[in-house]
């Protein structure tokens, strides 16, 4: 969001590439593109559905751009009578992934009891987060995990995500390294292909560690207390 402040900075107030008329989706489209240039691409436009307003989404950020295509607003869109926010609830349902479209053979897969509640995370194995989550939820039962090494913390993130997926036991790599903190040992010969893995989590917009992705396509963003994350693995039983 920061980002997307700064590149437009240089374009509020106006956007008054197109007349007064009231415009359609692709005009007011065109306009903030226009204005955005080639710092940023308008992903996607709709009707907001309120002040007759225009959302429109670069990256994963929303802004609102009325129904003339000159102004755009930057912030929150929030129902004061539900004290909710639709730009939150908008992102959320932009945010999600298919499940199906996630290459689970890539991931590493932890089973434990039987298995039911099911559920994929992107992590870099130095994130701090990450490793809090592994050690406080060693007693999580009935899960199927995917586990996506996502190494965006630098280069030994890289090297340290090259070594458990190339081991002999990457599960067990894996655990050694971020709950016990035994470095994973160097692999000379491997194979794998640890940029495959950043740019899975860039297709799907992942933007920091961990990154949990549930099987209705739903995602939570940053660890959250095991108590949470089982009750909504539990929701999604029903």
């Amino acid at each position: 969001m920061k980002k997307l402040l700064l590149v437009l900075s240089l374009i509020v107030p106006g956007l008054m590439a197109v007349p007064a008329a009231h415009a359609g989706e692709a005009e007011v489209k065109k306009a903030v593109q226009d204005f955005l240039g080639d710092r940023a691409r308008v992903e996607g436009i709709r009707k907001a559905g309120v002040l007759g307003l225009y959302e429109v989404q670069i990256g994963p950020d929303l802004i609102y751009v009325d129904d003339k295509g000159r102004y755009a607003f930057i912030g929150d869109l929030v129902d004061l009578k539900s004290r909710s926010s639709l730009t939150e609830e908008r992102k959320l349902k932009l945010s999600q992934v298919k499940f199906s479209d996630l290459p689970l053979n890539m991931a590493i897969k932890v089973v434990r009891g039987n298995g039911k509640r099911v559920f994929a995370s992107f992590e870099d194995p130095n994130c701090g987060y990450c490793k809090k989550f592994a050690r406080e939820t060693q007693g999580l039962t009935d899960i199927t995990m995917y586990i996506f090494p996502y190494p965006i913390l630098g280069a030994d993130s890289t090297e340290k995500s090259r070594n458990i997926l190339c081991a002999a036991d990457p599960l067990k790599t894996w655990n050694e390294w971020m709950i016990n903190g035994v470095v994973p040992p160097l692999v000379a010969k491997c194979t794998v292909d640890v940029e495959k893995y950043v740019a899975l989590g860039q297709k799907f917009n992942v933007r920091g560690t961990p990154n949990f992705v549930l099987t209705d396509g739903n995602r939570i963003p940053g660890a959250i207390p095991q108590a949470q994350l089982e009750a909504r693995l539990n929701e999604l039983l029903k």
